[in-house]
């Protein structure tokens, strides 16, 4: 932790670099100094020291094919990250070479800080210091589009630079708004792996001819979209050279038939992700075999709005036994396959880890007793079930035997590992546990029921609507800790004021609802001593930095 807070120390780095200015030598050229301190990193070796600074920048490590809007880091600001990581480069020539490589292997142009500098830089744009004379629209400069032209620069002055780039994600309005740039930037990054394309690359849109065209020269690009209006340009990847490595493939709107989705797939020997949305035209012929062949072992496969697709078909793929042995994440949106049809996948997927079953019901589960949800090695379920029309008052809503249905099914344990579950319902936590009775006197409380089938916490994020932030219960397993503080009626704790019941609700434990051990609640913190509060935060130096940030 102390060498972690060495390398993000802004004062530590500064106070390098002006040493550097006066005495022109580095601290370990002059080792007999009296302020030379010894390098406790100048041993190590390049991986160690790489991973030590990825600490500094977080995102350098995400290596997944989403765009720049799905891959935010949660608690940092990735522009100031960046710019901490390329001070750190200043402190000599070892911590530059592992720098340059995490700066330049995941490149990120984001159109603002997420973080409170952002409202300083915008003031300081307005300065007249900044405005050209004689040139008034600078005033309106896009700083986003600054930082991806000079990148686009950096990497066309030097090549070997250019060779490190794999990912480079940028921002919404950048990638929409700068197609030239960006294509004179990809035009020397040929050993790029991702790039957020804007929407007319996979449209096929003449517009986007040349960013295309540039695109197409980058062998390593291991994802690719086509969506409607790109058939003819996807029925030429059959054919073609260029993104023999493609990893991940994601068709939306597209009007091509099975065999020919099959006969590109034969080309994709490295395929392992696959996404099909909106394609009416596809039906159980996708999962083959056939003369073209048939879908390869995938390690992710989402299916989304495809009606013609149904059970029997999803299981005679899974009934390969490479198929099976390979397949981690399904998600199912809106298909043909029913929700009390899922045991029978679960049951050929038996190495499955995540599973997304969204779906619209407008009526109830069949009253005839189905097997359970049951798998040994599902650790995440989304299980999104939502009413399709509103159920009269008085009625119980056809969404409700789902929910049921799933919380016997974790109760039973035939979900041993499931430690994360989403879920479209505010009852789910009390299906799953009991409200407790709080009562002041101890002696006369009736004991809460055990949760048995519970072997691990489990995480139970829930909500009523799907543009709501999703509320976080924990749900401990009957440990012997657990059992004393059942004894007491304690329930779930609740990190983020669930809908449950309303003697669960009080003011004065909005946010937590945490036993202490002796039939009581902990305090919570107020505002004026919570950690981080902007009381206890202490004004930071001012920044001398352009109006890019």
């Amino acid at each position: 932790m102390k060498l972690l807070s060495h390398i993000r120390s802004r004062s530590r780095l500064k106070g390098t670099d002006d040493i550097k200015s006066k005495n022109h030598r580095s601290p370990e050229t002059t080792p007999s100094s009296s302020w030379a301190t010894p390098n406790p990193t100048a041993r190590f070796p390049p991986a160690l020291l790489e991973e030590l600074l990825s600490c500094v920048c977080p995102h350098s490590q995400d290596d997944t094919y989403v765009s720049c809007e799905e891959s935010m880091v949660d608690g940092g600001c990735m522009l100031c990250d960046m710019r901490d990581l390329s001070q750190c480069a200043l402190v000599n020539r070892q911590w530059s070479n592992a720098a340059q490589n995490l700066l330049y292997h995941n490149v990120r142009i984001d159109a603002v800080h997420y973080c409170d500098r952002e409202d300083e830089l915008a003031e300081k744009r307005r300065r007249p210091s900044l405005i050209h004379r004689g040139n008034s629209s600078d005033y309106l400069r896009d700083p986003a589009q600054q930082r991806l032209q000079f990148f686009s620069r950096t990497v066309r002055d030097n090549a070997s630079l250019a060779n490190r780039v794999q990912f480079l994600k940028t921002s919404y309005m950048t990638r929409e708004g700068c197609m030239a740039d960006l294509a004179r930037t990809v035009s020397v990054l040929r050993n790029l792996r991702y790039v957020d394309l804007p929407d007319g690359v996979y449209s096929d849109e003449p517009s986007s001819n040349t960013l295309k065209k540039e695109v197409q020269k980058c062998a390593d690009i291991r994802y690719m979209k086509y969506t409607g209006g790109a058939e003819s340009n996807f029925q030429m990847l059959a054919h073609s050279r260029h993104w023999r490595n493609l990893e991940a493939l994601e068709l939306s709107h597209l009007e091509v038939e099975s065999t020919t989705i099959l006969e590109v797939r034969a080309t994709l020997t490295a395929l392992c992700e696959v996404r099909l949305a909106n394609m009416a035209m596809l039906d159980d012929s996708i999962f083959g075999p056939s003369i073209n062949g048939s879908l390869p072992p995938l390690t992710k496969l989402t299916l989304q709005d495809i009606p013609n697709i149904s059970a029997d078909g999803l299981i005679s793929y899974l009934s390969q036994r490479e198929a099976k042995e390979t397949l981690k994440f399904l998600a199912i949106k809106n298909t043909g396959i029913l929700t009390s049809e899922f045991h029978q996948i679960l049951a050929s997927a038996p190495y499955l880890t995540r599973l997304d079953i969204i779906e619209s019901v407008s009526r109830g589960l069949p009253s005839s007793a189905l097997p359970s949800l049951a798998s040994r090695s599902l650790r995440t379920l989304h299980y999104e079930i939502s009413d399709a029309n509103s159920s009269p008052r008085g009625l119980q809503a056809p969404s409700d035997s789902y929910y049921a249905y799933l919380s016997s099914s974790v109760l039973n344990g035939s979900l041993p590992s499931l430690s994360n579950l989403y879920a479209l319902s505010a009852k789910l936590p009390v299906l799953l546990v009991p409200p407790p009775r709080l009562s002041g006197n101890r002696t006369g409380n009736v004991p809460a029921p055990l949760i048995s089938g519970i072997t691990r916490p489990l995480n139970v994020h829930t909500k009523t609507i799907s543009e709501m932030e999703w509320n976080l219960t924990l749900i401990m397993p009957p440990t012997s800790l657990n059992r004393r503080l059942s004894a007491m009626n304690m329930g779930p704790m609740s990190l983020n004021s669930p809908a449950l019941s309303p003697h669960w609700r009080d003011k004065g434990r909005d946010s937590v609802i945490v036993g202490n051990g002796f039939g009581g609640f902990l305090a919570v913190p107020t505002k004026e001593t919570w950690p981080g509060s902007a009381k206890g935060k202490k004004k930071g130096r001012q920044d001398s930095d352009a109006w890019m940030g």
